[in-house]
């Protein structure tokens, strides 16, 4: 509609190279892209990529539930208001979209109305719209599908899970920690043994870290079991049991023991999961894919589940159970983009392949994760399912909101008296709850209207106004409070008084100040004596997408225990090992630590100078 009146451009960071952000805004009138183009513009030094807020007349924040805590939405709202608050002018109008803001955890309405109000803050909001005297016309033409709960009935025997859960039984006595609990196959039991591992490689406890790592394996055989089928379960597990035996060079006593253990029980594991009895949700989903897709008005559906794991086996389903292969059922998967620890995953030519051919009616399924619940839009799709999913109110808003056609169905399937099944009707309680709480603050701000007709005195400050003004100096305050811990944080120790060691061997491989980052997020090793204690595998990593300064090269593991540690990229030209955070182990004056994320290593990582870089190479080449 726009296309003849205005100049757009598009920008993906799969795009390779392009002229730059600046030069992209100073050259279009509408620019479409994502948030995490638009603050690396803001941040970029490059003339010709840097842009300024002050740039733009209007952003368009689309999926505005988003504008919260850390993420990017905020980081670049916030840079908004830390502007109009010091009257830096001109600033851009902002315009937020959104079906589901959410209660932000809150369950009375005194929170969800916080939430809202805080929403509204970080959006510099002046008014909520939604449509109120129009409503009837609207849900003429987007109907709310028809929701049923499609329950099952646990299973009565589990022999396949049984046998796992006595493997874990046998570990934990292995561990000898009466103290931990035995909750298998729960998310709760998960976060248990990944804390347990991360104790451990601080402790120095290898033994104790590798057979956390095995019971996470086990506990998520037990989810994937739960979800889909025993032989998908048992698949997972042996292909991380083969890559076990392929990757690891330096094996330990415990490492052997877990080895056996699983070895003396594979063939028995085997047997139960190739008679195991149908997991009774898959039946439900059967039932409901027969039905729907068993007619001839052309259905087109989305079946959500948790993991790209669980996606993967549905879609296996789907091609080996035989009452799939009487309907016309053609699916394909949805999921994420990027590398995973699972090993599966989608690029994002490869997600916009499928929607191409999902919005064409060459698919008429897909079996997605939470990356098609937002900005999918199908007018033809009228089935969706969400399959035994443990989430929040905006997931499920955002879920139902894929099924556009009129006649929808929207089926949650789970067995009955489930936590899944607990949550999802929590998650209905709560969108009356967001409902409730969007309707009292947009009576505030008709209220705040109304009153800035009548009073003409600008001491006059409206309840609303004064509350979104109070809320947005507190956010910003709060931010740059955090701002100070991270900084403080991150100067606790001098980079050259933190070693690094290998997680899984604790070989010692170099020192805080060989780190550099690269465009802000790679973080390089580029001591040239590095490379000795690590391997670099021949075959790179496939990434289906194109940098502009990078490319991939291959895998790199420690060289005496074979340990993942990351990839090797070739920067300009340059060949620099790019290191996970979770591969490495930080010894610091006060001990030993394991961090999430390298934003949280208690020592400054400074930028990677590539002319610096390529000097130095040279002077040391001249040397030699």
């Amino acid at each position: 509609m726009l296309d003849g009146h205005w100049a757009i451009a598009t920008l993906r960071g799969d795009m390779g190279p392009r002229p730059g952000f600046g030069h992209q805004a100073r050259s279009h009138d509408l620019l479409i892209c994502t948030a995490e183009l638009l603050q690396m513009a803001l941040t970029s030094p490059e003339e010709e990529e840097h842009v300024e807020l002050s740039d733009f007349s209007l952003l368009v924040v689309d999926e505005c539930h988003h504008t919260h805590k850390d993420t990017v939405y905020n980081i670049i709202l916030s840079r908004y208001l830390e502007h109009k608050l010091r009257r830096v002018l001109p600033l851009p109008q902002v315009l937020g979209l959104t079906a589901s803001p959410g209660t932000g955890g809150a369950s009375m309405l005194s929170g969800a109305i916080n939430h809202i109000l805080q929403l509204c803050a970080n959006l510099d909001t002046w008014r909520i719209m939604s449509p109120q005297e129009h409503q009837p016309q609207l849900q003429e033409h987007i109907r709310q599908p028809c929701k049923q709960y499609d329950l099952c009935q646990q299973r009565s025997q589990d022999p396949f899970g049984d046998l796992l859960k006595k493997l874990m039984d046998q570990v934990h006595d292995y561990l000898e920690m009466p103290e931990l609990s035995r909750d298998f196959g729960t998310q709760i039991y998960e976060q248990q043994v990944v804390e347990l591992s991360r104790e451990a490689a601080e402790a120095g406890l290898q033994e104790r870290r590798v057979c956390a790592i095995h019971l996470r394996r086990y506990n998520d055989a037990l989810l994937i079991h739960d979800t889909v089928r025993a032989v998908d379960a048992l698949d997972a597990l042996q292909d991380f049991y083969d890559r076990e035996r392929a990757t690891k060079i330096q094996v330990l006593l415990a490492e052997r023991w877990l080895l056996a253990l699983f070895d003396a029980h594979k063939n028995e594991l085997t047997c139960l999961a190739t008679h195991s009895p149908e997991n009774p949700k898959l039946e439900l989903l059967e039932h409901i894919l027969q039905k729907k897709f068993g007619s001839s008005d052309n259905p087109r559906g989305i079946i959500f589940t948790r993991t790209r794991q669980s996606a993967h086996s549905l879609q296996l389903w789907l091609q080996q159970q035989p009452g799939m292969q009487t309907v016309d059922i053609r699916a394909q998967l949805l999921i994420g983009a990027g590398n995973s620890s699972q090993g599966i995953h989608m690029t994002q030519r490869d997600q916009q392949e499928v929607i191409r051919k999902f919005r064409a009616g060459i698919l008429n399924l897909l079996v997605a994760t939470s990356v098609a619940e937002e900005g999918l839009d199908i007018p033809h799709c009228n089935v969706v399912v969400r399959y035994g999913l443990l989430t929040n109110e905006i997931s499920m808003v955002q879920a139902r909101g894929r099924a556009r056609a009129g006649q929808s169905v929207y089926a949650f399937v789970a067995a009955k008296g489930s936590r899944e099944l607990r949550r999802e009707l929590t998650n209905e309680a709560l969108e009356a709850l967001m409902e409730r709480a969007v309707a009292i603050v947009q009576k505030m701000d008709q209220a705040k209207y109304q009153a800035k007709i009548l009073c003409v005195r600008e001491s006059c400050l409206q309840p609303f106004w004064k509350q979104i003004r109070d809320l947005q100096w507190e956010a910003l305050v709060k931010r740059a409070a955090q701002a100070e811990q991270r900084l403080s944080r991150q100067q606790q120790f001098l980079a050259e008084h933190v070693r690094l060691f290998c997680i899984n061997c604790s070989v010692a491989v170099g020192h805080g100040s060989d780190l550099r980052k690269v465009e802000g997020a790679h973080h390089v090793n580029v001591n040239p004596n590095f490379s000795i204690y690590y391997t670099v595998s021949q075959k790179p990593v496939v990434i289906d997408r194109d940098f502009k300064d990078w490319s991939p090269g291959g895998t790199i593991s420690c060289r005496k225990c074979g340990e993942a540690w990351g990839l090797q990229i070739i920067y300009k030209s340059v060949k620099l090992p790019v290191l996970q955070v979770r591969s490495m182990l930080f010894e610091t004056p006060r001990g030993r630590l394991q961090a999430k994320k390298w934003s949280r290593v208690p020592f400054p990582v400074p930028d990677f100078d590539y002319v610096q870089h390529c000097a130095q190479n040279l002077q040391d080449l001249s040397l030699e």
